[in-house]
């Protein structure tokens, strides 16, 4: 019989924060082999030492040859300062994202999970990006790509994202919002929803309460959008209130709420399962999701990091590729 069952390349990270030890929990259980190949492109030294760390050495999930390393050599184990901001893992890091996208680009891989970076050490090391996805958009050539975060059936995907609060108004356009929905909609159709029922909220207070509380950005790019939606056949229906909106979702009202900027998503969306959530990548030519917490240096080393969120990431990023 063919195996039919993806490839996913999943990158270590930065490796002073907890990327490869909750890689190594997440891997080690078995349901994952069941729906994917996993090939992990990192430093096989410091992956085996964080089998130590977390305690299942025992277990030999890398040379039981059920789960593959690419090892790119590019990190001492011997030097390596845990918790801390180090342009030397910070230049591992982007070098494991590279060739992850390249593999996938080529086909050789089905999608790509990312264990968390640290911005910092990226930055340090020369590579000045926001974050994995402006650095994953270059990567593929493209310049319009959007963050999406998932847990369970609350799905938020965002206009905005890694900008401050100040600057946000000035890319809420028609066509962003409207970009957004599209890439949103097709992304949620692959979790075999044939016609998502959407909701964007509106960026003001009460999305405006009717220019009271501002809402110029509302009534002259946000309801043009939808819209523009609605014309194409699309379920949608907004601005609706951002204070109300995500319960409406939770609560099994709407499968995909379009969020204006960073937080306006991600708190509510944190606050329902912060060890659940997966961020996808809307707008590449590749499947890419990833954890949607950071690389946690204070707990880097331990063994206590809560590796929830790779698993859902490892099963979303299975699932999308199929």
């Amino acid at each position: 019989m063919r195996d039919r069952r993806p490839v996913l390349g999943i990158t270590m990270g930065d490796a002073a924060g907890v990327g490869p030890e909750i890689i190594c929990m997440a891997l080690s259980h078995p349901d994952i082999v069941k729906i994917c190949k996993p090939l992990l492109i990192g430093d096989r030294a410091i992956m085996e030492e964080a089998l130590k760390i977390t305690g299942i050495l025992s277990k030999g999930i890398f040379s039981s040859g059920l789960i593959k390393i690419l090892d790119l050599h590019n990190l001492d184990l011997r030097n390596l300062v845990r918790g801390k901001v180090s342009r030397v893992t910070g230049q591992a890091a982007f070098e494991y994202i590279s060739e992850a996208a390249r593999l996938a680009l080529a086909g050789d891989i089905q999608a790509v999970v990312t264990a968390p970076i640290n911005k910092e050490s990226l930055n340090k090391a020369g590579h000045h990006y926001a974050g994995h996805t402006q650095l994953l958009a270059e990567l593929c050539g493209k310049d319009e790509v959007y963050m999406m975060l998932v847990v369970g059936d609350l799905r938020v995907a965002h206009v905005t994202d890694h900008i401050s609060l100040r600057e946000v108004s000035k890319l809420i356009t028609r066509s962003r919002i409207l970009k957004v929905i599209e890439l949103a909609h097709h992304t949620v159709r692959q979790f075999g929803i044939e016609k998502p029922r959407i909701a964007v909220a509106g960026l003001n207070p009460h999305s405006g309460e009717g220019g009271l509380f501002g809402g110029e950005e509302e009534k002259a790019q946000i309801a043009p959008a939808v819209l523009e939606a609605k014309s194409r056949g699309l379920d949608v229906v907004g601005p609706l209130s951002p204070d109300t909106v995500f319960y409406r979702a939770r609560e099994g009202e709407f499968d995909l709420v379009v969020a204006m900027y960073h937080d306006q998503g991600h708190i509510p969306l944190k606050l329902w399962g912060f060890f659940e959530g997966v961020n996808i990548t809307l707008g590449l030519p590749i499947v890419r999701t990833s954890v949607d917490h950071g690389t946690a240096f204070d707990k880097a080393g331990k063994g206590i990091a809560n590796p929830g969120s790779l698993t859902r990431a490892i099963h979303v990023a299975a699932e999308l590729a199929k």
